[in-house]
């Protein structure tokens, strides 16, 4: 599921920086597969962040709610891929890249959380955390220690 297309990425940048940025032949055409690769890593970077606490990627169909954020996270890093391409690279591009990566940080460590209006399905990359079977127990630690 992607958080934005091409074109999400031409109107960030604007029709002329996104055809310097992406055009690789001269041709004065853009070049979707240039496009692609940097949109396409770029939701790779966020779904990294994103996947310690969430099933990635997220459904932003089923949670319409968190579509325009993902959408502006993942530009941020598009458009600073892109830029790096040709540099340099502008100072409030890089500024936005950094508090980008600084919000998805802490996303990934569990200080903020995406604000969905449903529980999102939690990540399967973890593992299991604990699981136990069985009965009750019938004496605990103290009262086996005479405490």
């Amino acid at each position: 599921m992607a958080y934005i297309t091409n074109t999400d990425i031409s109107t960030r940048l604007g029709a002329s920086t996104y055809l310097q940025l992406t055009d690789d032949d001269n041709d004065g055409v853009a070049d979707s597969a240039v496009a692609n690769e940097a949109r396409i890593g770029a939701e790779g970077e966020v779904n990294t962040y994103l996947a310690r606490r969430y099933q990635t990627p997220i459904d932003v169909i089923a949670n319409s709610e968190l579509a325009g954020l993902l959408a502006s996270v993942t530009l941020d890093v598009v458009e600073y891929r892109l830029r790096l391409r040709r540099p340099p690279v502008p100072t409030d591009t890089q500024q936005r890249f950094a508090r980008t990566v600084v919000w998805l940080e802490a996303m990934a460590s569990g200080a903020i959380a995406l604000p969905s209006l449903t529980a999102l399905p939690g990540s399967t990359s973890v593992g299991m955390l604990a699981a136990t079977s069985g009965e009750a127990r019938l004496l605990t630690r103290n009262e086996l220690s005479g405490i």
